[in-house]
């Protein structure tokens, strides 16, 4: 049976992965970037193209940059779907008298991470290894929030060695089934 790897190997192998993974996206025709939210996409162009001289097409499910007249930099179908109406593209001038097209594209689940801008990328990332920016709780969705701050809550409660959240909920009813039951007798009665 094979023993778990101790954790210098472990670092060691993520030190390679990482350097592989670097490596193998340095060859893609651009680079990209992204936070649980978007995705940012930069192709470099040559200095003297114009806006008229580029291709995007963008859907919610399908990305094509191209110079027009050359094989497309990028063509496919986009790992996951995007927000459309708010996502964009730019031609920009950057250092040493290139351009880039600039592209922002608006996830539409803004809980997951992507591999890869498309699938039919030669490279792929281990979203595993992602290490999340920080998020304040007031860039959290209402629903999220409200789950976040119960957890942080119940964590508190547990560490003052106080009811949870739940566990409050529970003894109300049974003060309630009480109030409503005054002839029975409640001495015995162990939450669980």
């Amino acid at each position: 049976m094979p023993s778990s790897p101790t954790p210098s190997e472990r670092e060691r192998s993520d030190a390679e992965a990482r350097a592989r993974e670097k490596e193998e996206q340095a060859k893609l025709p651009y680079k990209w970037t992204q936070t649980i939210k978007d995705l940012d996409i930069a192709v470099p162009v040559a200095g003297n193209l114009r806006g008229k001289d580029i291709e995007v097409t963008m859907t919610k499910t399908k990305l094509k940059v191209a110079v027009k007249g050359q094989t497309p930099a990028i063509d496919g179908e986009l790992t996951h779907a995007v927000k459309v109406d708010e996502s964009a593209w730019t031609l920009e001038t950057v250092g040493g008298g290139g351009k880039e097209v600039s592209i922002h594209l608006d996830k539409t689940n803004k809980m997951e991470w992507w591999d890869a801008v498309v699938t039919n990328a030669e490279y792929k990332i281990d979203t595993s290894k992602i290490v999340p920016e920080n998020s304040k709780l007031g860039d959290l969705d209402g629903e999220t929030r409200g789950m976040v701050e119960k957890m942080m809550y119940d964590q508190r409660q547990k560490e003052m060695g106080k009811p949870t959240s739940e566990e409050e909920g529970k003894m109300d009813m049974l003060k309630k089934f009480q109030a409503q039951h005054p002839e029975m007798d409640f001495s015995n009665v162990k939450m669980s």
